[in-house]
């Protein structure tokens, strides 16, 4: 039987980061620290960039080869161990693919532009469903895929430390009745109520707005307490890309508040989406 698909968490970023970080200050190459291990120098790189998971026992053959001493060996040893630990997108591998969910999950913010569909964090059941019924024709699969969103939601409202959720929408959005009325009817009705949670910001960038900073396409910018630095996220129809330099990141924090400042803001948004709804 195959194994199920291996979804690097948060926890296998940040061990990844610090153990570069040693290699760097040990002054050490990552082919010789891959010769010196007689690892190839994939398996040094994909630890570090967290794409793999390392065993506890890599773990330390890295810190022995670095001369890391405790207590930072302490620390990323027992890092190691919780690289580990499941989440609940685990039991979901076969409809989840990469490292998104896990990321989302541990992020204390997730920042969006949404041009197009409502984003997931928001969609009700029955939207999820026809935007899923585009590219999934079996009925299960669909059904695991809407179960599997309806999962990721709950980081809004978990009793420790819910994300904060700040989404700008493309107005467009609001008059394309995806499942028909009455799914589309329901669908703006929960943006309104999902936008009283204290912990959600919801703005709407009207059409009239002319040329604005995200006419490239829909991303989304996942910020995680520090040490661990923010990701951006772009999608398309040929896959994603998960964005970590600096200067990427910087680039879409900047478009992102760009887009804050040209939207409706809060209460303006939702009068504009209650309308939408009552014109259906």
């Amino acid at each position: 039987m195959t194994s199920p698909p291996y979804i690097p968490s948060v926890r296998a970023r940040s061990l990844g980061r610090r153990l570069r970080e040693a290699r760097e200050a040990a002054d050490i190459r990552v082919g010789a620290a891959a010769a010196s291990l007689g690892w190839s120098q994939g398996k040094v790189s994909h630890i570090e960039s967290g794409r793999n998971r390392p065993s506890e026992r890599d773990v330390e053959l890295l810190l022995d080869l670095y001369g890391v001493r405790r207590p930072q060996r302490d620390e990323l040893l027992a890092l190691a161990r919780e690289v580990d630990r499941r989440g609940w997108w685990n039991d979901y591998t076969d409809v989840l693919h990469g490292p998104y969910v896990a990321l989302e999950d541990a992020a204390h913010t997730v920042l969006g532009w949404a041009p197009q569909v409502v984003p997931g964090l928001l969609q009700t059941p029955e939207y999820a469903t026809e935007i899923m019924r585009i590219a999934h024709t079996d009925d299960e699969d669909v059904e695991r895929r809407v179960r599997a969103r309806v999962q990721r939601q709950l980081l809004l409202t978990r009793p420790s430390s819910p994300a904060s959720l700040h989404v700008v929408l493309s107005e467009q959005i609001l008059h394309n009745p995806v499942g028909g009325p009455d799914v589309m009817r329901d669908q703006l009705y929960r943006l309104v109520s999902e936008a009283h949670r204290p912990n959600v910001t919801l703005q709407i960038l009207e059409t009239a707005s002319g040329a604005h900073a995200g006419l490239e396409g829909m991303f989304i910018v996942l910020k995680f307490p520090a040490p661990d630095p923010d990701v951006a996220y772009v999608e398309g129809v040929h896959g994603v890309v998960y964005l970590e330099s600096p200067q990427t990141v910087a680039d879409c924090n900047v478009r992102f508040e760009s887009l804050h400042k040209q939207a409706l803001d809060s209460d303006a948004s939702a009068e504009l989406i209650k309308a939408v709804a009552r014109s259906m």
